[in-house]
């Protein structure tokens, strides 16, 4: 088994029943060990949209990051995202964090995820159920990358 940080966003429909869906569609393939509180954000990237639920979540799995990857995209699929452009509005929105202590840089994955150091929407939420996970990339904690931000 490999622990996982599973980041979820959405800012469209019922968003705190697309939260919920997807968390239980994670199951029991995804073993969620803890959840962060729903943190409400503004959009980022692209402004002219409704404001974002977010979590961040804590599991465990057999699945390989590829297999897990493809179970993410196939939940959002199933809850009703449809393709949009980057950074648009969404259904939801489901990315690994972090795989372990993995570093993976493959075709549509890379580990653990790219932006995620910039991003307070995905570290404020990990900080409170992980603040001293340590970016196997960068060696900061989740609190000190929060702290960089402010």
């Amino acid at each position: 088994m490999s622990t996982v940080l599973i980041a979820l966003g959405t800012n469209l429909g019922s968003r705190q029943n697309n939260l919920a869906e997807a968390r239980r569609q994670l199951e029991p393939r995804v073993r969620i060990i803890q959840t962060s509180t729903i943190h409400e954000t503004p959009p980022w990237g692209f402004k002219d949209q409704p404001d974002f639920l977010n979590q961040v979540l804590s599991g465990e799995t057999d699945l390989r990051p590829t297999e897990l990857l493809a179970h993410l995209k196939s939940i959002e699929t199933m809850i009703g995202r449809k393709p949009s452009f980057r950074y648009g509005p969404r259904l939801i929105d489901l990315d690994i964090i972090a795989y372990g202590q993995l570093v993976l840089e493959a075709p549509g994955l890379r580990i653990p995820h790219p932006r995620m150091h910039k991003r307070r929407f995905v570290l404020a939420p990990l900080v409170e159920i992980a603040p001293d996970w340590v970016h196997p990339v960068l060696g900061r904690t989740a609190r000190e990358l929060l702290s960089k931000l402010i």
